[in-house]
């Protein structure tokens, strides 16, 4: 289960942010998760709400999590397509000749803070 080590890495992040803005309490953090990144949503929230409970800024804070769908671009016809549907082959010409454009990643879109 690697999403307890990225969840640790997106609070270190969140917690240098929150200092370099001389935040004190987080109320929620959205990220967004690509839908072929490995990351799974639900491990990766369970990993968050175990691991914001010993924390000091982030205590208790909740996590959104918004999907990236995985879209692929064709070289050949130079269509875009849904890559969990069709995979690496182009639905509408057959090439094999594609790469990935979106849904690989994992960011931090927003941090919420409560007023202070």
């Amino acid at each position: 289960m690697h999403e307890l080590g990225v969840v640790f890495h997106c609070i270190k992040e969140v917690n240098k942010i929150a200092a370099e803005n001389g935040v004190s309490r987080v109320n929620s953090v959205t990220v967004e998760i690509g839908e072929v990144s490995t990351v799974l949503p639900d491990l990766f929230e369970d990993c968050w709400n175990w691991a914001v409970k010993k924390e000091t800024v982030l205590k208790d804070a909740k996590v959104i999590i918004e999907t990236i769908p995985a879209v692929t671009h064709c070289e050949n016809c130079l269509k875009n397509y849904p890559t969990v549907q069709y995979g690496k082959t182009c639905p509408y010409c057959g090439s094999g000749e594609t790469y990935l454009l979106t849904g690989n990643e994992l960011s931090i879109k927003q941090i919420e803070v409560f007023d202070e």
